[in-house]
């Protein structure tokens, strides 16, 4: 059977949840049998978004084989079992680095070089390149909303794509239901307009997928299908969900979604068994008892800056079957412990540079000398190596040579062969990395084996001059890279449960299966808080 390729668009306005959506849409394939693939195009000029701010893009999404990637991603591992790798998301800045490398060369002959057919020639090769895996269906998320001018290169790939696979293509078109309070009527002309411009530029939508605040009459759906050309039972409705976005994939399998794209394609369905994903979510609608826990870092503002450290810390409660409540803190605003105080635990997630440091190392402070349980994460584990530097040792200036250079006392310290690097995205420790547990330790207890593998994304490292200093007044290093000498995982040992971690387990974390290092943090505050 020819792989299936199902393109997944927006219209209307950004941030309707196309990423949700295309992998609420793989989740229930996979659950029916079926083997997926996942490609995110994105249209900015960006190589990867690596360098991007994250108030303006959100948290950085790495893979196993160190592909800075966008939160999406995040998604896509979320709620499947699909392999990311750097294949998995693509931008027009890779796509015209490739062109213009290929020009140089001489690889076209002398051609004049142009969007058509060079340019989408190379984005069909990469939809094409994405999988390894041989799936049986592939989902591609094109980022950005239809009218956006870096995205027509993209439609225009596609429109040909389908043209040259008439039978195995399929366009869901994801769009926005507005309901306008002052005149008390849900409004579909936006979506005539967003579905009009995607036929102007050749493309006609199998499936509309309307976001809307609440379900759509029968009436509406006519409508649209009329003016939309769409058949009326492929216009579905996806209204707002009441408790979690893991209720989206239920919620579209109730509407029959799966089963209209495999007949769509052809694709043999069986029933989608998503009882576990039902599980948890009754788990996650019957806590036991509320915890909260702060989180301190510097780009708070922006929601999507630490999405998968969020969502990380609500699959740890959905196991401990707890209700979660969040309280954030802007690091560069904690001047003492009375800002921060209040919470059953903290996590400092991680970041670059000097703006919140001293925030962060007096959170760390704090829940050592309170006994209240820590989690840190890449920098938060350096903010955990310096406190304790500071004030056990008695080395009062410890710090990192990212925020103080000239320090005397440099715990935290660049490795001499980053030293040289120019650009950003030439980070030195970027992906996978297998890790050496020490027995009886944290770590050992939360992850069951003396072997991991945990993604990394920094420039940094735990300066092993001081590592006897700190292991003899109780600062164990209980995670060392394997085969050398970098610190991974520390925890301080008169303390309940106070770890930090270099990499970044947020990353790996799923509703269904949560992190060990998160699920043993929320267990550690539950028990703190229930004694």
């Amino acid at each position: 059977m020819d792989t299936k390729y199902i393109f997944v668009t927006g219209g209307v306005s950004s941030s309707l949840g196309k990423g949700l959506t295309a992998a609420s849409i793989a989740m229930l394939l996979e659950s029916s049998g079926l083997k997926a693939a996942m490609l995110k195009l994105d249209p900015y000029l960006n190589v990867d978004p690596g360098t991007m701010n994250p108030f303006q893009h959100g948290e950085v999404y790495v893979t196993d084989d160190g592909a800075e990637t966008d939160l999406d991603l995040g998604h896509y591992h979320r709620f499947t079992n699909v392999t990311l790798s750097k294949g998995t998301n693509v931008t027009s800045g890779q796509i015209y680095d490739t062109v213009i490398k290929k020009e140089r060369r001489g690889d076209y002959l002398g051609k004049t070089v142009q969007v058509i057919p060079h340019v989408t020639d190379e984005i069909k090769q990469r939809i094409l390149g994405c999988s390894d895996d041989k799936p049986n269906v592939v989902i591609v998320e094109i980022g950005g909303t239809v009218g956006d001018i870096e995205m027509l290169p993209f439609i225009e790939a596609i429109r040909q794509f389908r043209y040259e696979r008439p039978n195995d293509c399929i366009n869901i078109h994801l769009t926005y239901v507005p309901y306008l309070k002052a005149a008390g009527e849900v409004k579909t002309k936006p979506t005539q307009h967003s579905v009009q411009m995607l036929r102007g530029i050749g493309i006609i939508p199998d499936i509309i997928l309307c976001r809307c605040e609440k379900s759509l009459s029968e009436e509406l759906k006519d409508k649209i299908s009329l003016f939309c050309g769409v058949r009326k039972d492929a216009v579905i409705d996806e209204p707002d969900v009441e408790f979690s976005i893991y209720e989206v994939p239920v919620a579209l399998n109730k509407q029959g979604l799966d089963k209209k794209i495999c007949q769509m394609l052809g694709l043999p369905k069986k029933e989608a068994n998503i009882t576990k994903w039902e599980e948890m979510l009754h788990k996650m609608r019957n806590p036991k008892m509320k915890i909260i826990i702060g989180v301190v870092g510097k780009y708070l503002q922006h929601q999507d800056a630490y999405k998968s450290v969020f969502e990380s810390l609500q699959h740890a409660a959905i196991a401990n079957q707890v209700e979660l409540e969040i309280r954030s803190f802007e690091s560069d605003k904690v001047t003492d412990e009375k800002v921060i105080s209040g919470c059953d635990g903290y996590l400092v997630p991680g970041g670059f540079g000097e703006r919140g440091w001293i925030g962060k190392i007096l959170t760390a402070k704090y829940c050592r000398e309170n006994k209240i349980p820590y989690l840190g994460l890449c920098l938060g584990m350096q903010v955990m190596c310096v406190e304790f530097a500071r004030h056990v040792l008695g080395l009062k200036d410890a710090n990192s040579t990212e925020m103080d250079p000239q320090t005397l006392n440099p715990v935290i310290s660049m490795l001499s062969e980053q030293q040289g690097i120019e650009n950003l995205g030439g980070t030195m420790r970027l992906g996978a990395y297998s890790c050496i547990v020490k027995n009886g330790t944290l770590a050992k207890k939360a992850y069951g084996t003396n072997l991991i593998s945990e993604r990394h994304r920094h420039r940094y490292e735990f300066n092993n001059v001081y590592k006897d200093q700190c292991e003899e007044k109780g600062l164990t290093l209980s995670g060392m890279l394997e085969n050398g000498h970098l610190c991974e995982i520390a925890e301080v040992k008169d303390h309940p449960w106070m770890l930090g971690v270099q990499f970044h387990p947020e990353f790996k974390s799923k509703p269904t299966e949560p992190h060990p290092l998160f699920r043993d943090f929320i267990e550690a505050v539950v028990k703190r808080k229930q004694a």
